[in-house]
């Protein structure tokens, strides 16, 4: 089974389960930036409002084609409890969804709240099925065994015909 891991961090907490994840199954490793944001105070001000009205920011890759995959992990840190505004455009610039698996996770620092139905939600709108949602507090991030769970997870799905 084919993999794309598809993420966007901006502490590193993302990246690190991403790169877990990459490292434990193989496939493409993405990972979006946006090109919106020039200090942390306006990623978390902006890009907090942004995120909690669903918009989408100017990112690189502008299109990600995941034709060749057959599964597709999203990874996600929250902000105002909604996935990053990099994410959502993330989403919408799929290319070849239809039809694709995929597992989604978020990392946060307190709670997820409505970050993954909507992730989930806009997946489906694509013709994506989501399969398995996972969530990362800030302890969650370093803990061996909640991470070995997401790709436990994933190896399982590789296993299927």
């Amino acid at each position: 089974m084919k993999i794309c891991t598809i993420y966007y961090s901006y502490s590193g907490n993302t990246r690190s389960v991403a790169e877990a994840v990459h490292a434990s199954c193989g496939g493409k490793l993405i990972e979006v930036t946006s090109q919106e944001y020039s200090s942390r105070l306006t990623a978390y001000t902006i890009g907090c409002y942004r995120a909690m009205k669903g918009m989408c920011d100017r990112i690189e890759p502008a299109t990600i084609d995941v034709a060749a995959y057959d599964l597709i992990v999203i990874g996600t840190p929250v902000w105002a409890g909604r996935a990053t505004p990099a994410i959502n455009a993330a989403v919408a610039a799929l290319a070849g969804c239809t039809g694709k698996s995929a597992v989604i996770y978020a990392t946060c620092g307190g709670k997820e709240r409505d970050t993954l139905p909507l992730l989930k939600k806009a997946l489906e709108a694509r013709g994506v099925t989501v399969s398995r949602e996972f969530v990362f507090d800030k302890t969650g991030v370093r803990d061996p065994e909640r991470i070995n769970a997401l790709i436990t997870s994933i190896k399982s799905r590789e296993n299927k015909p």
